[in-house]
């Protein structure tokens, strides 16, 4: 029987990403902290500040994958709709939750107190629980398999920290890398039979041009060692019959 495997997506919501006004820096971290919760980001999907592409956007990744995570579109002004959109797309009312109020009454304590505006940040769909936010009081969502999360990059970290450890996943993902200078179109042969020759195996290529030479690195991913380590000598050896060298590591 195959290992279960445990993935997610990601939905990044708003129209400063579109725009290119602002460069996402979640998937990456997000990414990699999920990798060693032992589950895998499987897709992403970037959407404007409107309800209804946010809503098929949220159904669509909770429904096909595990976990589904948001980012972006939780802050206090009127174009921070995602809690509306996930509320409606669980058919579900939005209400304030009072821990997040209380949390918010203490931070804003001293920085002008609790505003209608941010307020707005202690709204969450019927039945959410909290994610802790350390940086700025306004706590993340969890709603069922939804995390809904902060934009802002390193409130998203802090939010993450406080989820490290609390979802089920799978064995992390595992990789090694060579490199070698060839055209990729020259090894494909070799690349899928490997591939399919390991089990468990995904054998990733990624062509560069360098120093007027076309070159490529290989990465091989699984989610034990020991067969990443196989898989690998076993591709070296291919390449190496083949007259080329090979940098272990990549290039």
């Amino acid at each position: 029987m195959s290992e279960r495997i445990w993935t997610a997506g990601l939905v990044i919501i708003g129209d400063e990403i579109l725009s290119g006004r602002t460069q996402d820096k979640n998937v990456a971290q997000i990414a990699i902290w999920l990798n060693v919760q032992g589950i895998r980001l499987s897709e992403v999907r970037v959407v404007p500040d409107v309800q209804e592409r946010i809503v098929a956007a949220v159904d669509a990744i909770r429904t096909g994958y595990d976990y589904c995570f948001t980012t972006g579109g939780i802050g206090p002004t009127h174009d921070d709709i995602t809690v509306d959109a996930i509320a409606a797309a669980l058919g579900v009312p939005v209400v304030v939750h009072p821990e997040a109020r209380a949390t918010l009454e203490r931070y804003y304590e001293t920085r002008g107190g609790l505003t209608e505006a941010r307020l707005r940040m202690a709204r969450v769909p019927e039945g959410a629980d909290l994610i802790p936010n350390r940086m700025s009081g306004a706590p993340g969502i969890r709603a069922g398999n939804i995390f809904i999360m902060a934009g802002v990059p390193h409130i998203t970290a802090g939010m993450l920290d406080a989820l490290t450890g609390t979802l089920e996943g799978g064995k992390p993902v595992v990789s090694g890398t060579i490199g070698c200078w060839v055209a990729e179109s020259e090894v494909a042969d070799i690349l899928r039979a490997t591939e399919k020759a390991h089990a468990g195996v995904a054998i990733g290529s990624y062509p560069f041009f360098r120093e007027g030479r076309v070159g490529a690195n290989f990465v091989v991913r699984a989610t034990d060692d020991a067969v990443v380590a196989a898989c690998l000598a076993d591709l070296t050896a291919q390449l190496e019959a083949t007259g080329r060298d090979v940098t272990q590591g990549g290039i």
